[in-house]
C-alpha cells in the first residue's frame, strides 16, 4: 500500500524525517530526478565528442556507433527488468547500488585506454542506468498523490528533456575546454562528483519502498525480450557505417521472429496466473496503449532531432564542438522554463495544453527548416535561435504531459513494471530515430546538407502534427482517485 504525506505536512518536516515515515520530501523528489538526469544525458552527451574520440583512440566508423549503441542497446533492454527487481527488492536499494554502478562505469569510461574499453565500459553504464531509472518514477508512483505525483511525473518528463538537450550542450563546453588536455574524458568523469552527491543525499532521505505483491523475475521473458531489442537496434544503428552486410538483415529478421515468440510466451505466462516481463492487460490499460504509442513516435522525432542537428552544426556549418553545443541553448533554455510552467497549464486545460505544445513545437521546427535551407551554407547560430527556442517551449508541454498520461492508470503494485515499459519505449525510440531517420540523413548530406536536414525535419513535423490531433485519444485527466493524478479535463 502506497504511504503518502499531505503536501503542507511533507513541506513542514525535514526530508530525513519524510522518509522515516515512508514519504518523498520536495527534496527528495529533486535528487530522485538529479540522479535520473545523468543516465539520460550520457546518452545524447557523446554526440559531440565523437570526432575527439577518434582522433585520440584511432577509432572505426563502426566502433564510434557502438559507443552510442553499446549503451542503448543495454540501458533499453534491461530497464524493464530493472523496474521488476525494485517492485521486489526495494527501490530505494536498487536506486543506491545502480547509481554506484553507473559512478564506476563513468570512471572507467573517463580513464578508457582503448576503444573497446570504452566501449564495454559503456555497455555497464547503459546497464546500471537501466536498473537505476525505473526506481525514480516507480518511488513517485509508491509515494505521491494527486496533485504531487502530477507534478513529480511532468518533472520526470522535462528532466529527459532538457538532460538530452544540456548533454549535447555540456559536452561541447567539456570538449573544448580540453581540461588538463584531457580533451572527451571529462564528459564521462563529470558524473563521478555529481553522482556521489547523489548517492550520499538520497541515501539518507529516499524512502524505503517495494511493491505491496512482489512477482518473480520472468527469466525466459527478459532474456527474449533483451534478445530482441539487441537484434533489432545493432543493426538499425551499425547498418549504414558498415554498408548493410547480410548480417544485419538476418538479424532484423530474427528480431521479428523473437518479438512474435515474446508475445506468445508473455500471453501464456499471464494466462496460466503469472505475472510476466510485459503483462498483455497492463499495455491493454487505455494511458499505457495509447501513450505508450504517443511516447515512441514523439521519441523517434526527437532522438532524430538532435542526431542531425548536431551533424549540421559541426560536419554542415563546420562549427566546433563549443559552438554545436552552444547552438541548442535556444531550445534548452525554453525547454527548462516550459517545464516549469507545463504542470500548471496540463493541470487547467488537460489534453488541450498538449495540443497547443505540438502546434508551437510544430511552428518552431517549420521555422527552422526556412531559415536553413533559405540561409545555406552561411546560417547563423543567431539566426537559428528564434525558431529552436520556439520548438523547445512548445515540446516541453508534449513531453510533460505524455509522461504524465501514460502512467495514469497504472495500479500501485505495478508501478515499477510501467515505469520500466515506459522508459524502455522512450529509449527505443531515441534509438530508432537515430537508426532510421539517421541513416536518411547520412545518405542525403553527402550530396545537400541542408536538403538532408529538411528531409528529416518533415518526417518529425509530420509525427508532431500527428501527436497534436492524437492526444485527444488520450484518458482525460479527470478526478483524484488513489492510482490517477490530479487535473482537469
Amino acid at each position: 500500500m502506497a504511504v503518502t504525506l499531505p503536501a503542507r505536512r511533507a513541506g513542514a518536516m525535514s526530508p530525513r524525517a519524510v522518509a522515516r515515515s515512508g514519504g518523498l520530501h520536495p527534496v527528495g523528489v529533486f535528487f530522485l530526478l538529479a540522479g535520473a538526469f545523468l543516465p539520460i544525458m550520457d546518452f545524447f552527451i557523446t554526440n559531440v565528442a565523437l570526432p575527439s574520440i577518434d582522433t585520440s583512440l584511432h577509432a572505426s566508423a563502426s566502433e564510434l556507433e557502438l559507443v552510442i549503441a553499446g549503451y542503448g542497446v543495454a540501458y533499453a533492454a534491461l530497464l524493464v527488468l530493472g523496474g521488476r527487481l525494485g517492485d521486489r527488492l526495494g527501490r530505494r536499494h536498487v536506486f543506491l547500488a545502480a547509481l554506484v554502478g553507473f559512478v564506476v562505469a563513468s570512471g572507467l569510461c573517463g580513464f578508457a585506454p582503448t576503444v573497446g574499453v570504452l566501449i564495454a565500459a559503456r555497455i555497464v553504464q547503459g546497464a546500471t542506468a537501466a536498473l537505476l531509472i525505473p526506481q525514480v518514477l516507480a518511488t513517485f508512483h509508491h509515494t505521491l498523490e494527486h496533485d504531487r505525483k502530477a507534478r513529480a511525473l511532468a518533472l520526470y518528463g522535462a528532466t529527459s528533456g532538457i538532460a538530452a538537450v544540456v548533454g549535447q550542450l555540456v559536452g561541447g563546453l567539456l570538449v573544448s575546454a580540453d581540461i588538463a588536455g584531457a580533451s572527451w574524458r571529462p564528459i564521462f568523469l563529470v558524473n563521478v562528483p555529481i553522482g556521489l552527491i547523489v548517492l550520499v543525499v538520497a541515501a539518507r532521505i529516499v524512502p524505503h519502498t517495494r511493491s505491496d505483491h512482489p512477482v518473480g523475475i520472468d527469466l525466459p521473458g527478459t532474456v527474449l525480450f533483451a534478445a530482441t531489442l539487441t537484434a533489432l537496434l545493432v543493426p538499425l544503428t551499425e547498418g549504414h557505417s558498415l554498408g548493410w552486410p547480410w548480417w544485419t538483415w538476418t538479424m532484423i529478421a530474427v528480431a521479428v521472429v523473437l518479438g512474435a515468440i515474446t508475445f506468445v510466451i508473455e500471453r501464456r505466462a499471464e494466462r496460466r496466473g503469472e505475472i510476466p516481463l510485459l503483462p498483455p492487460s497492463l499495455l491493454r490499460l487505455p494511458s499505457m496503449s495509447r501513450g505508450l504509442v504517443m511516447v515512441l513516435a514523439f521519441s523517434i522525432g526527437f532522438g532524430a532531432f538532435m542526431f542531425v542537428f548536431a551533424l549540421t552544426i559541426q560536419d554542415g556549418l563546420h562549427a566546433d564542438a563549443l559552438h554545436g553545443g552552444l547552438a541548442i541553448l535556444p531550445m534548452a533554455a525554453l525547454f527548462f522554463l516550459g517545464s516549469v510552467f507545463a504542470p500548471r497549464f496540463i493541470s487547467r486545460f488537460g489534453r488541450g495544453a498538449l495540443s497547443a505544445g505540438a502546434i508551437i513545437q510544430l511552428a518552431g521546427l517549420a521555422a527552422l527548416v526556412v531559415v536553413v535551407v533559405r540561409g545555406w551554407p552561411h546560417v547563423s547560430l543567431w539566426d537559428m535561435a528564434p525558431p529552436l527556442a520556439l520548438a523547445g517551449g512548445g515540446q516541453s508541454m508534449l513531453f510533460a504531459g505524455l509522461f504524465r498520461s501514460v502512467l495514469a492508470d497504472v495500479p500501485t503494485h505495478l508501478g515499477g513494471i510501467g515505469s520500466g515499459v515506459l522508459i524502455t519505449l522512450q529509449q527505443s525510440g531515441l534509438a530508432l530515430g537515430v537508426a532510421v531517420l539517421g541513416t536518411v540523413y547520412l545518405a542525403q548530406a553527402q550530396h545537400n546538407t541542408a536538403h538532408a536536414f529538411a528531409t528529416v525535419e518533415v518526417a518529425q513535423m509530420a509525427i508532431i502534427a500527428l501527436l497534436a490531433i492524437g492526444v485527444a485519444a488520450l484518458p482525460r485527466f479527470t478526478t483524484p482517485s488513489a492510482n490517477t493524478p490530479t487535473a482537469d479535463a
